[in-house]
């Protein structure tokens, strides 16, 4: 069994629960409340800034040169590619100031607690450690957007959402996911027992995380 099939096969019940998640299903359907929209892309964005900090530790801890382009490759990820969409909608949908937006708002009580974890894993841990903790949002976000847009994929026209779907749908997140998932079970393949079930308990962690993410972009945080 690959190392990413023992994380998934570990964490399924959480992952189940982002499928029928009230935020995701009513993105889905278009009939998400689009305040609450704007206030998650908001605390998404300020999210994807502290997440590229965990791959610039990632980086200063690097092996090898693969390794530190990889890293270097999800920091221009998580603040440039990643951000576009959500510069998009909270641009020129709900005419925010792009340039403001980090001091602006700050990190609510669920982002906050959720990014602290993933960086104190990246200053204490090891570079299998930070992967375990960074590649369920990367993978869960690819793994969402493929299914809403194949479930929803006849009633996207008009949809409000329609972008976000395909943005994490689309074959340029999908080709990125599958990077980040093969590079953890080449660095991952060779571990002990313990070492993995250590990842493991990392992986469902920050998946759980995850869950919280989207609890509290119901609640409208």
């Amino acid at each position: 069994m690959l190392f990413t099939d023992y994380l998934y096969e570990n964490s399924k019940e959480i992952w189940d629960k982002y499928l029928e998640h009230p935020f995701l299903k009513e993105i889905g359907e278009g009939t998400l409340d689009k305040e609450k929209f704007r206030k998650y892309l908001i605390q998404d964005y300020l999210y994807l800034i502290e997440y590229a900090k965990v791959y610039a530790m990632a980086c200063v801890k690097s092996r090898n040169l693969k390794e530190l382009k990889m890293f270097n490759e999800g920091i221009a990820g998580s603040i440039e590619n990643e951000t576009a969409n959500h510069i998009m909608y909270l641009r020129d949908d709900f005419g925010e100031n792009i340039d403001e937006i980090e001091y602006k708002y700050k990190l609510n009580l669920t982002n906050e607690s959720y990014t602290s974890y993933m960086k104190s894993i990246s200053l204490t841990g090891t570079v299998e450690d930070i992967v375990a903790g960074v590649l369920p949002c990367t993978w869960s976000y690819g793994y969402i957007g493929l299914k809403l847009k194949e479930k929803y994929k006849d009633k996207l026209e008009g949809n409000f959402y329609k972008s976000w779907i395909e943005t994490y749908a689309g074959d340029e997140y999908s080709k990125c996911t599958n990077e980040w998932i093969d590079f953890t079970n080449e660095i991952c393949n060779d571990l002990s027992d313990e070492r993995k079930e250590q990842l493991k308990d990392i992986f469902v962690r920050a998946s759980m995380y995850e869950l919280e993410f989207w609890n509290m972009a119901y609640r409208g945080e």
